[in-house]
């Protein structure tokens, strides 16, 4: 095997893009369908990266390949040189080329309440940034990911057959709540204690049949056996359904997130009864060793703001119990 001196200079992109690739996928044929070249090509580069640095840096067998300890120490640094790599190239575009671009996918319950902390430091980094954002149920994100419509998602896990070639990174979890008016008739002092049972009596605000915050509402109805005879809106617009709450005595359904301000201020009364499970929100992508310089800064500014909402959201949801 070669030595660490001469390495070096014999080191080549498709090296690490390959190491990369294996190391996400945690196998040499998925990596070769997300690279697109064969598994035997895969095996040989491996080989080939391996005999230049001396050390072994998978552990290959039915089951999969799985990391060596030298290969996790090398993960980081390869990655930051496929990421230097393509600023690099984005600098000399950007120069020449249109504005940078990039395309997110949001779910509705999250574009308001976390995405524009994120955008902040973004946009100061990238002033002339060219920022398109769409928002739907995450199946349909999902496909528009897929699709090459999106370069990111922030959303849900879903079905393994949705998540093929797609990675999924847990970025915080937050309750589901049902909030209210205030003046709300199940705020009062005796209808509190029969709250959980009058719920049902009551006009309820909810998203679509599918989707994961109206898994965790209709399981906490099914778990209390209350039937809903008060009649439901179905919507995912958190602004229409801010709005009919306001209005009348409709129970709406939603992510902490969603209503944390309104909560705040009063505006809002989040009821006594906690939903379980939480609602968890990731960041989806395809998996691919490279990306856009705006992209990589995006995904560094939401990795940090999510590790502060994470503990925000604990914290809140503490307060409201």
């Amino acid at each position: 095997m070669a030595g660490p001196d001469t390495a070096l200079g014999r080191i080549r992109l498709r090296h690490l893009q390959c190491f990369v690739a294996v190391a996400q996928h945690g196998n040499l044929r998925r990596a070769a369908l997300a690279l697109a070249i064969t598994q035997p090509a895969v095996t040989k580069t491996l080989n080939e990266l391996e005999d230049m640095l001396g050390k072994p840096l998978f552990v290959r067998g039915r089951g999969g390949a799985t990391l060596t300890a030298e290969a996790e120490a090398f993960m980081p640094h390869a990655r930051a040189s496929l990421q230097a790599l393509a600023q690099a190239v984005d600098s000399v575009r950007r120069e020449r080329a249109a504005p940078p671009l990039l395309r997110l996918g949001v779910l509705p319950t999250v574009a308001a309440s976390f995405l524009p902390a994120v955008l902040g430091p973004l946009l100061a980094q990238w002033p002339t940034l060219d920022l398109r954002i769409a928002t739907g149920r995450n199946a349909q994100l999902i496909e528009q990911l897929r699709g090459r419509e999106v370069d990111a998602v922030i959303g849900r896990l879903a079905d393994p057959e949705l998540m093929q070639g797609l990675s999924f990174e847990h970025l915080y979890a937050e309750p589901v709540v049902i909030a209210v008016r205030p003046r709300h008739p199940l705020l009062r002092t005796k209808a509190r204690r029969g709250a959980r049972l009058a719920i049902g009596h009551y006009p309820c605000v909810l998203p679509p049949s599918g989707t994961q915050i109206r898994q965790v509402a209709d399981g906490f109805l099914a778990r209390h056996g209350i039937a809903a005879d008060g009649g439901r809106i179905e919507t995912l617009d958190t602004a229409f359904a801010r709005a009919i709450v306001l209005q009348g005595d409709h129970l709406w359904f939603t992510p902490l997130g969603a209503v944390q301000p309104e909560l705040a201020s009063g505006a809002l009364v989040r009821l006594a009864p906690r939903l379980t499970p939480h609602e968890t929100v990731g960041l989806i992508l395809r998996t691919e060793p490279l990306q856009s310089a705006p992209t990589q800064a995006f995904l560094a500014a939401l990795r940090a703001r999510a590790a502060r909402t994470g503990s925000r959201r604990r914290a809140a949801d503490d307060h409201q119990k």
